[in-house]
């Protein structure tokens, strides 16, 4: 049942990919110069890697240099990247993701690959968190918004293992509700 309202959401928000990704061929020359979308990869189901999608809201580099306890870059972030961040705009593309089977409307956040690695040494229950679909949002994303640094993705793990014991309809209408008050109002935004 999960697979297949996540199927008819990611079908549904199609359009809404098209049109952004529209606006933003246009918008991205002034505001943002390069490519639209971002590719980085992700570790996923069963600890698999997969190629997450997003519309790129940084200046481009030519490695990433972030450590698992770093905090994010923000002098890389751009203008129009900044907005795009706090609206969520530049995690749409992952419904693409969802159709391709890689990930689920809801789930524990997928982690870039390297980064997943340390963690699922070094973090207890981190790799627990992976016997499930990774999610465009979850319950760690609506509780603490975006978890920065080791003691954040501690609390985030904690998150991530509740949804996945109690998952249900009740938790999944929870999420999408408080999904749609962090998008309203920014909170947890980077």
């Amino acid at each position: 049942m999960k697979r297949g309202c996540d199927i008819v959401f990611a079908v549904l928000a199609l359009p809404i990919v098209l049109l952004a990704a529209l606006a933003l061929l246009v918008a991205n020359p002034f505001w943002n110069p390069g490519p639209v979308l971002f590719r980085q990869t992700r570790m996923g189901r069963n600890c698999r890697p997969f190629t997450a999608l997003k519309f790129r809201s940084m200046r481009e580099t030519s490695k990433a240099t972030r450590g698992p306890g770093d905090p994010v870059e923000h002098d890389r972030i751009t203008p129009l990247g900044r907005f795009l961040r706090r609206s969520r705009i530049d995690e749409i593309p992952q419904f693409i993701n969802i159709l391709r089977g890689d990930m689920s409307l809801i789930g524990p956040r997928p982690d870039f690959w390297d980064h997943a690695v340390h963690f699922v040494d070094s973090v207890p229950g981190y790799q627990a968190r992976h016997v499930v679909r990774p999610g465009i949002t979850g319950l760690a994303q609506v509780h603490l918004g975006y978890a920065e640094g080791l003691e954040a993705t501690f609390k985030k793990v904690r998150y991530d293992l509740e949804y996945i014991q109690k998952m249900s309809p009740k938790i999944e209408l929870h999420v999408l509700w408080r999904t749609v008050m962090v998008v309203t109002t920014g909170f947890g935004a980077r």
